[in-house]
């Protein structure tokens, strides 16, 4: 019994004397996406963490509590349980001024919503959306609208809005084949609810609307044609770019010249594709895949950048990883011609062809726009969701889950 009781009070001195859990975020991590989750409960039980941006890979660091650790462990999340001194050690660390690492403190959990077709149909296709798949997996809670959430103003109560692969010019992703007749007739019956005689004119003022958001404050995220269909919608307002297949009517011969790049929130000076055969199902050059199949491209890599921890918080944030090296994955926009972003665009990962990973600013908000479809996916187009039990470390996805903790910083503005 003696040993015993010693045993168990040794236990319990060092428990006392551990005050500080430490997630580390290095090769060290046995689940690293999930170890975003851990974060995320903790900030919604109003609790605080720090965000150690380079320190072993972006590791996670919070106040002691038998909850955190019961739940790293039920979660299979890799922790370290350390006293005070070693806490404080390392944040001495990290403020060394040579060393190019900082601590954020993570202090809110912002309210995420998703933008999807899911809201209103079967949409079985959407369900392979890398964000609903990541929020799921790392049991990071969230809702789904669609258009008619949007246009009644409810983006108000969120803080952080995901765009799925959406058509915003209303052509249905320019491949029919992709929506059921179910999907298709919900844009449709919504469209009309509110008044407006074609579904490209409804997509149209939901994403000016989600472009307000953004710009009153809030923070917005799109991967694939999300993003390039945005900006496409925006510069093309009051243009008809929709084929008579999908509205009944033609193209403006014109529209490629009518354009206005002032309204669009990342991109210019691209080209429309507009040509009979819809090759690739581009919506322009913005897509480096535009007019061929991206079916036929090589899989390659592209670069995280390095960013200034210390001095370029926003971006350091954001490309937080345990690789800098990202295997590249296809969508229908699979990533962003380099001459059609816009100079004042930061480019936080990019290959030699194309930025795969960029983020701006818009009025008082920030938006970060993500090319390609699934992370671990090869193809654009999945039938089956990807299952990310397979994938616990990916860093393709660890890129989406810094902009779902970003909004909880206390940040400051970008000094280069």
């Amino acid at each position: 019994m003696r040993p015993l009781l010693t045993f168990l009070l040794v236990c319990l001195f060092v428990r006392t004397q551990a005050n500080s859990i430490l997630i580390p975020m290095d090769d060290q991590q046995s689940n690293h996406l999930k170890a975003y989750g851990i974060a995320y409960s903790v900030l919604k039980d109003e609790g605080e963490v720090d965000w150690l941006l380079n320190y072993r890979g972006g590791s996670f660091m919070m106040k002691y509590s038998t909850k955190v650790e019961n739940e790293c462990r039920i979660r299979g999340v890799s922790l370290e349980v350390i006293s005070d001194a070693r806490a404080n050690a390392i944040q001495q660390e990290i403020a060394t001024p040579n060393l190019n690492m900082s601590s954020v403190k993570l202090v809110k959990a912002a309210k995420i919503v998703v933008y999807s077709p899911i809201k209103v149909g079967p949409a079985e296709f959407e369900n392979t959306d890398a964000v609903l798949l990541v929020l799921k997996y790392a049991e990071i809670p969230f809702e789904v609208v669609y258009d008619e959430e949007i246009l009644k103003g409810e983006l108000a109560k969120y803080d952080w809005l995901h765009l799925h692969h959406e058509d915003f010019t209303g052509q249905f992703g320019r491949f029919t084949g992709m929506m059921s007749a179910e999907d298709i007739k919900a844009q449709e019956d919504i469209a009309k609810k509110y008044g407006y005689a074609k579904v490209s004119q409804m997509k149209l003022a939901v994403a000016k609307t989600i472009k307000a958001f953004c710009a009153s404050g809030s923070y917005l995220f799109a991967m694939c044609s999300g993003a390039e269909s945005f900006d496409v919608a925006l510069a093309a307002e009051g243009v008809d770019i929709v084929d008579s297949r999908f509205d009944g009517d033609g193209v403006d011969p014109n529209a490629q010249s009518k354009l206005d790049f002032s309204k669009t929130v990342a991109f210019h000076n691209f080209n429309l594709e507009l040509e009979n055969g819809y090759r690739g199902m581009s919506f322009s050059d913005i897509n480096i895949s535009a007019g061929r199949s991206y079916y036929d491209q090589p899989l390659g890599h592209f670069q995280l950048f390095d960013f200034s921890a210390k001095f370029d918080m926003i971006p350091a944030m954001l490309v937080q990883n345990h690789e800098q090296i990202i295997r590249e994955f296809h969508g229908q926009t699979t990533a962003f011609r380099k001459s059609t972003v816009k100079p004042n665009v930061l480019v936080m990962g990019e290959s030699q062809s194309s930025h795969r990973y960029i983020y701006g600013e818009i009025g008082n908000g920030q938006w970060t726009f993500y090319g390609g479809h699934d992370p671990e996916g090869i193809r654009g187009f999945h039938r089956t969701p990807t299952d990310l039990n397979l994938h616990p470390h990916s860093p393709g996805y660890r890129l989406i889950l810094n902009n779902v903790l970003f909004p909880s910083a206390r940040k400051k503005k970008r000094k280069t």
